[in-house]
This record gives structure tokens, sequence and C-alpha cells, in this order.
């Protein structure tokens, strides 16, 4: 059913700038489906791709300001029925209006409920004189004579061409004309410093190596990061029969995304960059600014979002870096979990444990081929007291992961997978009594004799 985030509407009407601009006002944002009539029922829409451009169009240059960066169109099929889907973030330059009314209370909306209700001038007013002044799209640039052939570049292999008048569509203009300090970040050249540090252990004592791939266009940056990233990030295999394994240090998908988050939505404005920092046990990406104005943490981790600095939210979109707004955090969350976010009023860190690497075959044959007393030291201290540790979390029931995980006091699910159960189940300690279902979906373990030979070598259990 329709709700506070959620709109429908069975065909594009003239309400669209309406219900968008309560959405930009709206802390959370929102989703608008067309296609979708009141009772949820999809009824499709002719001429979709016509649509998409017509959609784009009016909120583009009905809507100020500017909602460029702050919206997302896109296509779906629901019951063989072509939906349109337009996801609104909660924007940072409130109160957001029709421009055709202007800042009044028959232009400015905010989502109340499951309708767009008029604000008062009142709410307008506290709004307008809260807003954000320094944000990026209005600094000066303290250069003027940028160039962006690498920017165009990286559009041309897009299929995309930029005319003579980019700066001003890409929004990379101050309102009097002079480039700001989002075309600054994307210039051939910059100030702008996009660091990676590699540390012998687990402290910043002991700095090995530190390199700037910053000083460029944003874009290369974040390009020449991740290079560096994908080089650090170790895939451990080992060689078995008939499959290979692989398990990589840091999950590829979360990196990736804590990489584009940092970059994207780092505070530019008072001189702060993104750092990367490899320790010995774990990767540190750290980004200026805590959450974004109007997001709360709650919002933050059910994948709400307000983009810090749209205009380069909307080119990291152009370039297909970006996919969707708010897909990027789910994705680092599926993986390892709230655990991993630091967060404060002024900054942000992702921290990746590394997972630990493949225990060799022989290794695993060793452990398959005894049990009780012939467990001796011949198997590796690592595994053996990881499989252990398992072995008495699951006792002499049935137990399932989520259990086994508080038990061993886990928060990171990889950990538990590559760590403790998968040796576990290789070895022929313990069995799987239930796999994942709709109904049920948690896997469920138990011992098995080779499980409680060893489990009750040391006398604990009858």
């Amino acid at each position: 059913m329709e709700s506070n985030r959620i709109e429908y509407k069975k065909e594009l009407t003239d309400s669209l700038e309406k219900e968008v601009v309560a959405f930009l006002n709206y802390r959370d944002g929102g989703v608008i489906f067309i296609g979708i009539d009141d009772k949820g029922t999809a009824v499709g829409v002719d001429k979709s791709d016509q649509l998409q451009l017509i959609i784009k169009d009016r909120i583009k240059n009905n809507i100020q300001p500017s909602a460029m960066g702050l919206f997302d169109v896109i296509l779906e099929v629901k019951e063989d029925k072509k939906l349109i889907r337009i996801i609104v973030a909660g924007g940072m330059e409130k109160p957001y209006y029709l421009r055709k009314y202007g800042m009044t209370e028959k232009g400015c909306f905010i989502r109340i409920g499951s309708s767009s209700e008029p604000m008062s001038q009142e709410m307008i007013d506290s709004l307008y004189s809260r807003r954000i002044r320094n944000t990026i799209g209005k600094m000066e640039s303290t250069r003027h004579n940028l160039t962006f052939e690498q920017l165009k570049i990286y559009y041309e292999t897009r299929g995309l061409h930029l005319n003579t008048s980019f700066m001003k569509n890409l929004e990379l203009l101050t309102p009097e004309g002079k480039p700001n300090y989002a075309a600054y970040l994307l210039a051939d050249e910059n100030g702008v410093s996009v660091q990676v540090a590699k540390y012998a252990d687990t402290t910043r004592v002991d700095l090995v190596e530190n390199i700037d791939f910053g000083r460029c266009s944003l874009i290369k940056a974040y390009k020449n990061v991740m290079d560096r990233m994908n080089v650090e990030n170790t895939i451990y295999t080992r060689i078995g029969v008939p499959l290979r394994e692989e398990r990589p240090m840091i999950n590829p998908i979360a990196l990736r995304e804590a990489v584009v988050n940092a970059i994207v939505h780092n505070d530019y404005s008072n001189g702060s960059i993104p750092k990367f920092e490899f320790f010995s046990d774990r990767l540190e990406i750290t980004s200026a600014g805590g959450l974004p104005y109007g997001l709360e943490m709650e919002d933050f981790f059910a994948g709400h979002t307000a983009p810090r600095n749209k205009e380069i939210m909307r080119i990291f979109r152009d370039l297909e870096i970006v996919e969707h707004l708010g897909s990027g955090i789910p994705r680092i969350l599926e993986a390892y979990g709230r655990e991993c976010f630091q967060i404060s009023r002024n900054f942000m860190r992702v921290v990746f444990p590394y997972a630990q690497p493949l225990p060799k075959e022989n290794d695993l044959q060793k452990i398959a081929g005894q049990t009780g007393e012939q467990v001796t030291e011949q198997v590796t201290e690592q595994v053996t007291e990881q499989v252990k540790r398992l072995l008495e979390a699951i006792g002499w029931q049935i137990k399932g992961t989520k259990e086994l995980m508080s038990v061993l006091k886990l928060a990171h699910r990889p950990t538990f997978l590559y760590d403790y159960l998968q040796p576990a189940l290789e070895a022929g300690f313990i069995e799987m009594t239930q796999p994942s279902s709709p109904k049920s979906p948690t896997q469920k373990y138990r011992l098995t004799a080779k499980g409680k030979a060893l489990l009750g070598k040391g006398g604990d259990h009858a």
C-alpha cells in the first residue's frame, strides 16, 4: 500500500513534480511508481522509453533547487507489465519547490503519511534559514583555467558526448557562472590528494607505503584506487578435486561499494580527503562528514540516502560507477554487518577484517582422517581450535547458523562460514540437517560420529 515513502500513479499526471518536491523535502526521500493503481495493482505503461525521458526532463526543468543527482528513473517489469520506478533522495538544499510558484506555499510540499501536503510559510522560512550553503556546487573553484580531457574520455567510453555547454548541464558552475568546487575535483589537474597507505602491523607506527592517487580527475583517482585495492586484495586459493576453491581476503563487492561511497560522499568543503589504510589484519576506509544532513543512523542502515555531493553523484551514475541511489550500503551490510561501520559526527569509517587463508588440502586430509585420540599436533593449531570451538558450540544438539554465531561470539558471517563451518563440514565433523528454505531461512547442523569422537576426547560430554 501507499505510505510515507511510496506513491502509486496509474499514469503520468500533472502532479508528478509536486510528489517529487514532497519527497525531496522529506528526510527519507521516497519512491514513485508509474503504472500501478491506488490498490497496488500493476496496470503498466505505454511507450516506456519515451515516458522515462519526459519524466527526467520535467523533474530537471520544473523543480528548484536542481534535483539532478537526487533521483533515478528505472524501467521495471511486474506481472508482465512495464512500470516506471522513480527513486527520490531527501535533498540537502531544502526547501525544494515548483519553479513556476517559487518558494511559496503553492510551490513547496512535504510528505505527510501517504500524501503530499503544502508547507506553511513558517516551515519554508525555517528550512531556508538552515539551508547548507557550503556545498561544493556553490563553492567557487580555486582555479578557473580548468581542463576536462579525462572526464570527456570517460563519457565517450560510455557512448556519451560532452558538448560546449557540459559544465552548465553537469552543474559544474556556481550561480554566478564560475567553475565550482565540483568542477575543480573533476578537472584534469587539482590539488586534492587521495592516498592509499600500508602499515607493517595493526598500528599506524610503522608506515610501509603511502601512495597519492589524487591530484587528477576524481573519476581517474577512483579507478586508480580500485586498481590498488584489487592488487592488495589477496585471493586465497586451494586446488581440490574436482573443484578449485577461492576466497578473497576482502569481499570484492563490499570493497567496491565502500570505496565509491568514501569518494562520492566525502565532505570536501573543508579540505578533508578520503583515506584508505591497509593494516596487517584489516582495511580501514575513512571519509569526512559523518552522516549527511537530515539522515539518521537507522535511515542510513535501511538504505535511505541523501547525497552530500549531488554533482559528483550524478556524474558517477552517468558513468555507471554507481548503479542506483542507496544500493551500496545494503551490499556492505550483507557481507559484514553493521559492526564494520564506525560513525561519528565528523567522520565515517568502514573496517573490513581480513578473511583467514584457506587451509591446505593436506591439512584437511589430516583432519578428516583422524578422530578421537588420533587428533594430535599433526593437525594445524589454527584449524583444530576453530573446529573444536564450533563442535563445542553445537554440543549434542541440532543448532542453526545464527545461534552458533551467537555462542561463538562472532559478528562477521564470512569469518564463521570460512574459518569455522567450512573446515568442519569438509572434515566430516558436522553435517547439515536442514538446508535453508523460504519457510526456514537458516541452515541447521549436528555432529557426525567423527565430531562426537573429537568432542568427546576431552571428556566434557556423556
